[in-house]
């Protein structure tokens, strides 16, 4: 790896497409072995540190949360000399009690996709990463505290957010029973970004904001993009607030949860079993461990 460009990484969702506190930014077009990411990443500077932002839907919101090439923009994050990954993200509430507006920084995933590549292990190599806490506590943390510091609106800790392939909404009688599984809020994004971001050892998190209570709740309007934008507007510009916030802490922080050592104990290939092409295209994970 060249000398590090950025060591915090931002992926913008919908409706956060910039940042614009960042300074001395540069726009710049990154290469992967799994294509090129959502957009060019802006490299700047926020609080001392340098930042990399992605939005992860492209500027202009081209890219359907199936389409999302996730490995590409995992991957570019991770060349760039990034190590922790904030994850802004908008959600449904499964729970009358968090309602839109609301923040949750949630501790668990579910998973409900389908058609999306969730790993970078293939072609010959395998590697088994532990899921268990898909979220880094360490960050989880960082950004509690932050959003609890600027946020006007209630800001829960912990919940289990339900990924569903999108890109259309859920019926009722998926809602439904999302909520009887006990299940708190729902969105169509941070899988497999938290799978990805485990194999590539960056500690990862999200700042989950609500934006909706999905299709649920009888007094509710049934959930459109229209409602739904209305929300990100108000949102999105908490979401700057609290990354202003979280960046100089998270680069205080560190990590120590284990997720820089991910693929320690998980290669189960052995190493000259591993096909020469392979090897070349995930160096970037791999020399650490094979040199």
């Amino acid at each position: 790896m060249t000398t590090p460009r950025a060591t915090i990484g931002v992926i913008g969702g919908t409706g956060l497409y910039s940042m614009p506190e960042l300074t001395e930014v540069e726009n710049i077009a990154v290469a992967t072995p799994f294509g090129p990411p959502s957009d060019r990443i802006t490299l700047g500077a926020l609080a001392g540190q340098r930042v990399a932002f992605l939005p992860r839907h492209g500027r202009g919101h081209r890219l359907s949360p199936t389409e999302l090439p996730v490995r590409a923009n995992l991957w570019a994050l991770k060349s760039l000399g990034v190590e922790t990954v904030v994850s802004v993200s908008a959600v449904g509430s499964l729970r009358e009690e968090i309602a839109p507006a609301d923040i949750v920084i949630p501790d668990q995933l579910f998973d409900r996709t389908r058609q999306r590549a969730n790993t970078f292990f293939t072609d010959g190599i395998v590697a088994h990463v532990g899921i268990a806490d898909p979220f880094c506590a360490t960050l989880r943390r960082v950004l509690l505290e932050s959003a609890r510091a600027v946020a006007t609106t209630p800001v829960v800790d912990g919940g289990t957010l339900v990924v569903i392939e999108g890109p259309q909404f859920s019926t009722k009688g998926e809602s439904r029973v999302f909520r009887q599984w006990g299940l708190d809020i729902i969105g169509m994004t941070t899988l497999p970004e938290a799978r990805l971001a485990r194999e590539a050892e960056l500690a990862y998190a999200v700042i989950a904001l609500v934006t909706d209570y999905d299709v649920w709740h009888a007094s509710a309007e049934p959930v459109t993009t229209d409602a739904v934008l209305r929300v990100l507007a108000q949102n999105a510009r908490v979401a700057q607030r609290i990354l202003a916030t979280a960046v100089p802490r998270i680069a205080a922080a560190g990590c120590d949860d284990g997720c820089h050592h991910a693929l320690a104990t998980a290669i189960a290939t052995t190493p000259d079993a591993i096909p020469a092409e392979a090897r070349a295209r995930l160096a970037l994970l791999l020399d650490k461990y094979l040199g």
